[in-house]
């Protein structure tokens, strides 16, 4: 008998007909997954982001299309190296204004049973789902086995960089996987990409499906040299060294290939016309990203531009907290890309007399990638000659601190190190240390940012 059609015997006799066995697994993975979460918080274990999802996937394998499938306007993906998780925090708010149920991975849990989990809590005992749209952010590495289970309406790829390339490789094989993909997706389906990653912007013009592409056209915010850490200049589509006219943050920029033609793809929005929220050239980038996919879902302009102008930070992505009467300020540096740029900030902050204290502080835990020989990808130099005091801490601590001593060119340049090993102790000795009227710039990676923000709040995230 086919397990669809299969029918239940009732109490007393008698059988209830066309009750799906899936459905029965579903709704027994619905029951399962709220015993967990309830008993993860009544322990206060953490959030349960990532457990439930993973015991009810094990009960109805079939879980994530068929809540997928239940998302009344559509499934978004927003896919990335860095940027996903303001990027979608931005998004879900412009549609919350606009009055549309959002389902959304706010946790930052984007392997696929932190997708499950988040879909779960938007769903009722018999497995209905009540979200108008879903908004889950992706790992780079899971896009190609979850894209064809949850056929989502609109891609955003945000960008390509290296990250903990003991899980992943190189950008150039991330790409390849995600055009084997995504390619064969409805043609119904957008594409948004970034213009200004040429991987991406390939990537873009290879596609059968409608590509817009985001990007900046604002000269002004060319970087004096490309960084250390720059990931992908040669051509994807020949191989030959890319000519830029100028770059904006890593490998992303204005460039062509002489050999070949290949160039940066047009652009969909004019940079110079939006707002930004938060700080930093990288959240730009994750404004205008946000702002062309809410376009695409008919958000009126005044909406966008107000949700810009007042939008809080997602934790530890540019969030400011205050700490016994100080100002804290946690920016992610989860890889070279990443912390370069956390570094241009507060140096240009420093510039300005607000940050003469920074706390770096370096994991190497399985959500960080073990293999931290990233930091020597990144220009340490820059934050080192803007002189002030460096608080190194982390399960890495004397890995920051090497790295940030072979930065000085000098015994007594201006900047004082100091090594704590306890991260209770880094933060009071950092917080102790940042004048009043000033901000303690802390530049965690990703566990580490946890970290810090259960010392600092007394609420872990995960």
């Amino acid at each position: 008998m086919d397990e669809e059609s299969r029918k239940v015997p009732l109490e007393g006799g008698g059988f209830k007909p066309n009750f799906s066995v899936n459905q029965l697994r579903l709704s027994l993975a619905v029951s399962a997954a709220r015993a967990i979460t309830a008993g993860v918080k009544l322990l206060r274990l953490g959030a349960a982001s990532v457990l439930p999802g993973s015991i009810a996937s094990r009960i109805q394998p079939q879980i994530l299309p068929m809540l997928c499938s239940q998302v009344k306007q559509g499934v978004i993906f927003i896919a990335g190296t860095n940027g996903k998780t303001t990027t979608s925090l931005l998004l879900r708010t412009m549609l919350e204004r606009q009055g549309w149920r959002v389902a959304h991975n706010a946790t930052g849990a984007n392997l696929v049973n932190g997708l499950i989990t988040a879909l779960l809590e938007n769903t009722n005992l018999a497995g209905k789902l009540a979200a108008d749209y879903a908004i889950l952010e992706i790992d780079e590495n899971i896009l190609p086995l979850v894209v064809r289970a949850c056929q989502p309406r609109i891609i955003l790829c945000l960008n390509l960089f290296r990250d903990q390339l003991d899980r992943y490789g190189e950008v150039d094989t991330i790409s390849r996987r995600w055009q084997k993909a995504i390619a064969p997706l409805s043609p119904e389906t957008i594409i948004v990409a970034n213009a200004d990653d040429p991987t991406l912007s390939h990537l873009g013009q290879q596609l059968p499906q409608r590509v817009l592409f985001f990007g900046l056209n604002e000269p002004e915010y060319y970087l004096d040299e490309i960084p250390h850490a720059v990931d992908s200049i040669y051509c994807p589509s020949c191989g030959h060294s890319l000519d830029y006219r100028g770059v904006y943050l890593s490998h992303q920029g204005d460039f062509s290939c002489p050999k070949c033609g290949f160039t940066k793809s047009k652009l969909d929005i004019d940079s110079r016309e939006w707002p930004q929220i938060l700080i930093g050239v990288y959240n730009k980038y994750n404004t205008l990203a946000a702002t062309l996919v809410a376009q695409q879902l008919a958000i009126d302009d005044g909406t966008i531009r107000d949700t810009i102008k007042n939008f809080q930070a997602a934790f530890g992505r540019a969030e400011e907290l205050d700490v016994d009467g100080k100002r804290v300020r946690i920016l992610l540096s989860k890889n070279p890309v990443g912390m370069n740029e956390t570094i241009r900030t507060v140096n240009d902050i420093k510039r300005g007399g607000g940050a003469s204290t920074t706390l770096m502080v370096l994991n190497d835990r399985t959500p960080d990638g073990t293999d931290v020989s990233w930091i020597w990808d990144v220009d340490t130099e820059k934050i080192v000659a803007s002189g002030g005091t460096i608080v190194v801490s982390g399960d890495r601590v004397y890995d920051m601190a090497l790295r940030l001593r072979y930065s000085q060119k000098e015994e007594n340049n201006g900047c004082k190190l100091i090594v704590k090993e306890d991260l209770q102790d880094a933060i009071d000795t950092a917080l102790a240390l940042t004048p009043s009227g000033e901000t303690l710039h802390i530049l965690p990676t990703y566990s580490a940012m946890l970290e810090v923000r259960g010392l600092l709040t007394g609420r872990k995230i995960l």
